[in-house]
């Protein structure tokens, strides 16, 4: 099946290099010069995938970004930051805004063909069964909405992103550098320390509920979901 990627950025030039490196690679590729128009290119045709440029000149792409994650029609896109921004912190601005992945230019073709497939693979994945549901508290991945007991749950897309994982593994014990693999992608170099934050506000979250328990530390080893009432 052939992979539809929508690329945002407002430089011509980027975009006919990166349509010609992915068309080489076997994807379909689809255009959009600013957030206006790729807002209005996804009313049309939904793609498989978004490079999303960071400095765009209307909409910037960390609020459109932002915009996609919190509209249910979208946010099952997965979407890669394109930037010159190299920094933690704007990287995590990324992330913490949705982005399920972030390459910092320049790149290579190779580079950025093999974050594609990745995401792609983590995407699907994801997204293989529509609800897991553990002892009362039930994530549904289509409709990207956590409940415990028909109380609906409010996360951020990281902390879903990582009560996701955890419930897709049950019982089983990650590293903080395992989670940043499997969470924010192989290749972004945040601090292990963003990975304890993000559990914080997890289990702050699901604290009202009493699911908060289910989000154990493993000393020395990291961190697990147990099943266990």
């Amino acid at each position: 099946m052939s992979v539809n990627i929508l690329i945002v950025d407002d430089e011509s030039d980027v975009r006919e290099m990166l349509a010609f490196t992915l068309k080489r690679q076997g994807f379909n590729i689809i255009m959009a010069e600013d957030s206006q128009t790729a807002l209005k290119t996804l009313g049309e045709i939904l793609p498989d995938l978004i490079l999303l440029d960071w400095m765009l000149p209307d909409i910037s792409g960390v609020d459109l970004c932002r915009r996609l994650k919190g509209d249910e029609r979208y946010e099952d896109i997965p979407v890669i930051m394109l930037t010159a921004r190299g920094e933690e912190d704007d990287k995590i601005r990324g992330l913490d805004a949705g982005a399920d992945d972030y390459i910092t230019k320049p790149f290579s073709p190779r580079e950025l063909g093999a974050r594609i497939n990745a995401v792609m693979r983590r995407s699907s994945h994801a997204h293989g069964k529509d609800t897991i549901t553990i002892n009362g508290l039930a994530i549904d991945q289509k409709g990207h909405r956590v409940h415990a007991h028909g109380t609906q749950i409010n996360l951020g897309p990281t902390e879903y992103k990582l009560l996701q994982f955890l419930m897709s593994h049950p019982e089983r014990v990650f590293s903080r550098t395992q989670l940043l693999d499997r969470i924010w992608g192989s290749n972004v170099y945040i601090e292990e320390r963003t990975v304890d934050v993000h559990i914080r506000r997890l289990r702050k979250a699901l604290e009202p509920v009493e699911y908060d328990r289910m989000i154990q530390t493993v000393r020395g080893a990291g961190y697990r979901l147990s099943i266990e009432e």
